[in-house]
């Protein structure tokens, strides 16, 4: 599998990564065979947040992952903080670093190769966030830092406090679900697609070298249930993912991947699959780069005229 430069540090990990949200109902066995497929095809980098499972994700993996005597250091761990679930969000200094020292017990682990602050917590105060960041830094606990749904403004405003790199940001985004991209797309126009409700997250990130984290990449978007597959609603974004699969031997899946991954902002898809045959047809993505004809006609078949 290909790598992709994590911001612009020089950490080159799996340009695919796997998402562990679901790992909660699974197995140890199970599990660890998950993480051997993933390991096989290629992705080095896993996905956590605290509240997977409500903490049993991280709890499962931890486990099936020293079950197969993996080294450490062949791996990166990535996990979120700051959701308190049903009640708020939560950047304060306590939580942060209870919330990290918690997860590192789950994953039996010593230390976290990132930590992402989950969503934006509206009174989260900086200095706050700054003194556990370098807390974390110091001890050995957390190596790389970011933001998950997060705007330009609020990770300016983060940046002005934290001495550390935000190397990543991510962020909800599909061949049905693309609003950074159509806002760019429908400039000085009047229709609904002009609306930037993002401040440009995507212009923002390349041009401050953050590496966008795509979350369900497979879903049909935020007001359609289920996934984009067989959905009743894109039969011409069904087709064409049917025929570039066939005309390039992989699956669909892998195709719906290699349209984020064929974006010049070098994202890192996030997968979330925890079926071990799946996992292996979607990293097929890495080995097929869609031309630029194909990446628009995908775009335009879920019903996204081009102005």
């Amino acid at each position: 599998m290909k790598k992709v430069n994590l911001g612009n540090s020089g950490w080159f990990v799996s340009e695919i990564s796997l998402g562990v949200m679901r790992m909660n109902s699974l197995d140890h066995s199970q599990a660890e065979k998950v993480i051997q497929t993933s390991l096989e095809n290629g992705i080095d980098y896993f996905d956590h947040a605290d509240i997977y499972g409500d903490g049993e994700s991280e709890k499962i993996f931890g486990q099936a992952f020293k079950n197969l005597g993996i080294k450490r250091d062949s791996v990166s761990l990535q996990s979120k903080t700051g959701i308190v679930k049903g009640k708020m969000y939560d950047f304060s200094k306590s939580h942060i670093i209870k919330s990290v020292e918690e997860s590192l017990m789950r994953l039996q682990t010593d230390y976290l190769d990132t930590l992402l602050l989950h969503r934006p917590d509206t009174l989260f105060e900086p200095e706050e966030v700054a003194e556990a960041f370098d807390e974390l830094e110091k001890s050995g606990k957390v190596l790389h830092f970011g933001v998950s749904n997060q705007n330009p403004m609020q990770i300016e405003l983060l940046k002005k406090y934290v001495t550390q790199p935000l190397l990543i940001n991510q962020l909800q985004l599909s061949v049905t679900h693309h609003p950074m991209i159509d806002a760019g797309f429908n400039v000085n126009t009047s229709n609904d697609f002009a609306s930037t409700r993002d401040g440009s997250i995507l212009e923002y990130s390349r041009i401050n070298d953050m590496t966008i984290q795509p979350w369900s990449p497979f879903q049909a978007g935020m007001q359609k249930e289920g996934l984009f597959f067989d959905h009743p609603d894109f039969v011409e974004l069904n087709e064409v993912l049917h025929r570039l699969a066939s005309e390039k031997s992989v699956a669909r899946e892998a195709i719906a991947i290699a349209w984020l991954l064929r974006h010049p902002a070098h994202m890192q898809p996030i997968i979330g699959s925890m079926n071990p045959e799946r996992i292996a047809a979607i990293c097929e993505a890495s080995n097929i780069t869609l031309s630029r004809e194909e990446w628009y006609e995908v775009y335009r078949s879920g019903d996204y005229p081009i102005p």
